[in-house]
């Protein structure tokens, strides 16, 4: 007669995996809180974002619920922190400056460094060699050492303009998209332009028509990374623009005080909130590409 072997229980399994859950969504709502305080108290009169930061009323609900109900209406103004916030940062000239900026230093950067990156990947003769070297120690070079010699020279060069300064995000972002491409367009077979060629294609076509279509993961993934380091840069804007007449959000947000240094807190974090909106709309329309892209660009090769 024989025996059969209990099968193990899955009791046990779901017990771990229930608690594992738990532990997880504890660390990520604590990794988001910040975001959410500053969602709060963008809403609270100004007087009770010190006074209190993390509570949403002036009563406790054990008071009873009139009273709670009146301290949140005590507490909160609704949206006159954003009313004001606009109208004291010009939040929407800053924002068309850096809408304008990313937008147009994220196509350079995906269209310039795809480019390069096929050309070094596909062409193999010592000088794309030294080029592709050149990308790789750029991005190993601290901002730091580099910043006032390069404010000198865009000031020089006439690059202190929101046009200008796309020349500037190209240079500090084409090491690492040059990097992740290259990765990718190894992986791409040869025969696959060789036949375009053969049907009549010249290698700008191959290129538009066939590669860069393929490189679709990682063109996202350089978007995603590149949009929020542009959106959110300040210290790059700050040195190469000319601040009193081009601000972008972050420019604008340093400069949102009153007379004697005071700031207008509930504006403040009324404008923060407005500049991290369309970043996160961004990255969670795209995220589901950016692990695909990320280990296809920097794996493979």
């Amino acid at each position: 007669m024989k025996q059969t072997k209990a099968k193990p229980s899955s009791g046990r399994t779901l017990k771990h995996s229930g608690f594992l859950t738990a532990i997880f969504a504890i660390i990520s709502l604590t990794w988001i809180s910040p975001l959410l305080i500053v969602l709060l108290n963008s809403f609270k009169r100004k007087a009770y974002i010190f006074k209190n930061p993390f509570g949403i009323s002036t009563a406790s609900i054990f008071d009873g619920f009139e009273k709670w109900m009146a301290g949140i209406s005590k507490t909160f103004v609704g949206f006159l922190n954003y009313s004001n916030a606009i109208k004291k940062t010009d939040f929407w000239h800053s924002f068309g400056y850096s809408l304008f900026i990313t937008v147009g230093s994220v196509l350079l950067i995906v269209i310039c460094c795809s480019m390069c990156a096929w050309f070094i990947t596909r062409v193999q003769t010592w000088w794309t060699k030294l080029i592709y070297v050149f990308c790789l120690f750029s991005m190993v070079v601290p901002f730091q050492m580099v910043m006032f010699t390069l404010s000198k020279f865009a000031n020089m060069l006439h690059l202190s303009n929101p046009v200008g300064i796309l020349v500037v995000y190209l240079g500090f972002g084409a090491g690492l998209a040059v990097f992740m491409f290259c990765g990718f367009v190894k992986s791409i077979p040869v025969e696959i332009e060789e036949a375009a060629m053969i049907d009549g294609c010249n290698p700008l076509q191959a290129y538009f028509l066939v590669v860069f279509p393929i490189m679709k993961p990682t063109v996202i993934t350089v978007a995603i990374l590149d949009a929020m380091w542009v959106w959110n840069d300040y210290l790059l804007p700050s040195l190469v623009l000319n601040v009193n007449k081009y601000r972008t959000i972050p420019i604008a947000v340093q400069y949102l005080k009153q007379s004697h240094g005071q700031i207008d807190w509930g504006a403040m974090m009324a404008v923060l909130v407005l500049a991290i909106l369309p970043i996160i709309i961004f990255y969670i329309a795209a995220q589901k590409y950016i692990i695909k892209g990320v280990a296809a660009g920097a794996v493979k090769g």
